[in-house]
């Protein structure tokens, strides 16, 4: 019964409704037969023009109780940036694939793209990379060792035995995450086979979720470098004083409390825990030796800890790290890439220009350097860096740093610049035409090595403004190994055809 009482508007809206329209009717027809009397033409007249402005009043009526009635679209949300950690790395990973589509070199490209697979599987599988980093000699091997609870490196073999990253499956008590473990080469070791170690050391590092940095005694200050890098470049730590055994309780209290001390503000103290991954062996009063078990609580417990709390947010930071390295890398090879479409850009309307001013001299340097600079051009460069700009854009950016030169004096400096490099290889009928073409290429040079650095940094001059990039491209490009090598190019691309022309005619 409720239901039925919602159409009761409607229906009295519509008797309304029809009322109005009998009665309008009505007096419609009323007006008409009064006109008609008279004048049946102009009774027609106007009856046309009320039937005219009923159809227009009606169409209104339909057309804003359509608007009014229709249903209401939803506004699209604002992109919220990402809440967390991991939807920041969600937000990262897509971010890569976008950009490494526009990288051409296939082989790069390539190279990128599985970089970027191999860190969505680690993602997706909830894998957790434990690198074991320290010294040579400071027992990292005989953590992984007492860790994975089975030999798996050479205990107690010379420094240096491990020469690359060894993985290893690790399962600990109530941690859902898949571990794996990588014991590392050691660090400081001497020579070139050290380094060599070191540098893949220091890569297994970066590629980490978690690290276990191993020291046995107090921290040295090549220690504490290396760690303090590894802290500051977002790598989460933990450092395990190994060899807790071989210290009385009272000494080893202070020797944590040292490197507490010491690395407060990179590594909290809880992080720091002492362990016994390869007990001392003990002599009996028997005379036999006792091998006693590892020591590992204090980390284990640690471990555990950390791994419940902040496993998601590890793995997303690590990810966040690594895709930044990508991308980083991504962002070089495209800039790389512009480049050189750029400057092949550049190259073809600086000596195309020569040719013109040289062929048609220009009567002042003003237009000399309105001339240099191409409206055609920066409309090519911009499309090279993905700025999408008008040839009316394009004209008003060219007469805006076609002033800028002059005004810094620039195309002054560049003929004189020009003009003694030139002045051994012209002859006096060369000479204007000549120089004038080839100061063409060079402020056409200048221009667009300026609109490319503006596109650069998305269409911005930066804090300088135009004025500072300009001063700094002419800078650049007077240094005298340039300037000799492009008077050579000037020389074969415009003196010597302007030369032929001149004899021919």
């Amino acid at each position: 019964m409720r239901g039925s009482w919602r159409f009761l508007p409607l229906i009295v809206g519509l008797i309304l409704l029809l009322g109005m329209g009998v009665w309008l009717v009505e007096a419609l027809s009323r007006l008409y037969s009064s006109i008609a009397v008279g004048s049946p033409l102009l009774a027609n007249l106007v009856l046309l023009m009320m039937v005219a402005l009923i159809l227009a009043a009606v169409a209104m009526l339909v057309y804003y109780g359509y608007l009014f009635l229709r249903p209401k679209r939803k506004r699209s949300r604002p992109v919220k940036p990402p809440q967390t950690k991991v939807e920041a790395a969600d937000a990262s990973l897509k971010a890569i694939r976008q950009q490494v589509n526009q990288i051409q070199d296939e082989v790069a490209r390539q190279a990128l793209i599985q970089q970027s697979h191999r860190l969505e599987a680690s993602y997706s599988q909830g894998i957790i990379k434990l690198v074991v980093f320290g010294t040579g000699s400071a027992g990292k091997t005989s953590l992984v060792n007492a860790l994975v609870g089975q030999v798996v490196g050479e205990v107690g073999a010379p420094l240096g035995t491990t020469d690359q990253g060894e993985t290893y499956r690790l399962d600990l008590p109530d941690i859902a995450w898949q571990l794996w473990i990588t014991d590392t080469p050691g660090l400081l070791e001497a020579g070139d086979l050290g380094a060599d170690r070191a540098a893949i050391a220091r890569q297994l590092a970066a590629d980490a979720d978690l690290l276990l940095f191993v020291i046995d005694n107090d921290l040295t200050q090549s220690e504490f470098q290396v760690l303090a890098a590894l802290v500051n470049m977002g790598k989460r730590s933990l450092l395990i004083l190994n060899k807790r055994d071989r210290y009385l309780e009272s000494d080893l209290n202070q020797l944590l409390a040292r490197v507490r001390s010491r690395l407060g503000g990179l590594i909290a103290p809880m992080d720091i825990v002492a362990i016994a991954a390869q007990p001392q062996p003990l002599q009996l009063e028997s005379g036999d030796w006792f091998q006693s078990e590892p020591e590992l609580w204090p980390l284990l417990d640690r471990l555990t800890q950390v791994l419940r709390e902040e496993g998601a947010n590890l793995v997303a930071d690590n990810l966040l790290q690594q895709s930044q390295r990508i991308a980083a890398e991504a962002r070089r090879l495209i800039n790389s890439q512009r480049q050189t479409e750029a400057d092949k850009i550049l190259d073809r309307y600086q000596w195309i220009g020569a040719g013109v001013i040289a062929v048609t001299p220009l009567p002042g340097l003003d237009l000399l350097a309105t001339a240099a600079i191409n409206a055609q051009m920066v409309v090519d460069l911009g499309r090279v860096y993905g700025c999408q700009i008008s040839i009316e854009e394009g004209k008003t950016l060219a007469l805006s740093l076609a002033k800028t030169l002059t005004g810094l004096g620039i195309v002054k400096g560049a003929v004189q610049l020009l003009s003694i490099g030139l002045q051994t290889n012209l002859t006096t009928a060369l000479a204007g035409r000549a120089i004038q073409g080839v100061s063409g290429a060079y402020l056409t040079r200048i221009a667009g090595k300026s609109f490319m650095e503006y596109f650069r940094q998305n269409q911005d001059w930066g804090d300088g403004g135009m004025t500072e990039v300009v001063r700094q491209q002419f800078q650049l490009n007077r240094r005298d190994a340039f300037v000799k090598a492009f008077v050579q190019s000037a020389i074969d691309r415009v003196v010597l055809p302007l030369r032929d022309t001149l004899e021919t005619k």
